[in-house]
């Protein structure tokens, strides 16, 4: 079974990507994952979405470069080895993965230039910062 996954190619600098996730907002619809990575100046960025085809609408519209394909999507039982299982039965059966990410997470990595300043600046804002320890203990 798959879903649809929307991918939007981004120039790599503050405010690209608040500037599509508003327009999702402002178009009722909400992530459920997401991938970002970059290639230097510019990016792609792939969204799993519970509307692509009014996100891939409204990302055309504003004249983003943004395309729509189909992905595979399983669910994982939270338990160890859990995703080696998965992988290990990928390559039992001759599928390579070209990438991955998860979905609908309430943690998310982001990989900044300078994690202290990151961490500084964002110290007094509504964020919480996850640590090690937190991963580790049973949610």
């Amino acid at each position: 079974m798959s879903v649809s996954q929307i991918s939007v190619f981004l120039e790599s600098r503050p405010g690209h990507m608040r500037r599509i996730l508003d327009q999702f907002k402002g178009a009722d619809v909400n992530v459920r994952g997401y991938c970002a990575s970059d290639t230097g100046d510019y990016g792609i960025v792939r969204f799993i979405v519970d509307e692509p085809e009014r996100a891939l609408e409204t990302l055309q519209k504003s004249g983003a470069a943004a395309k729509c394909s189909e992905v595979l999507c399983v669910k994982l039982e939270d338990t160890p080895g859990e995703l080696a299982r998965v992988f290990g039965v990928m390559a039992d059966c001759g599928i390579n993965v070209a990438y991955s990410y998860s979905l609908i997470s309430t943690y998310i990595a982001l990989c900044v230039e300078d994690i202290a300043r990151a961490e500084e600046l964002l110290r007094d804002a509504p964020v919480t910062f996850v640590d090690q320890e937190t991963l580790r203990a049973t949610l």
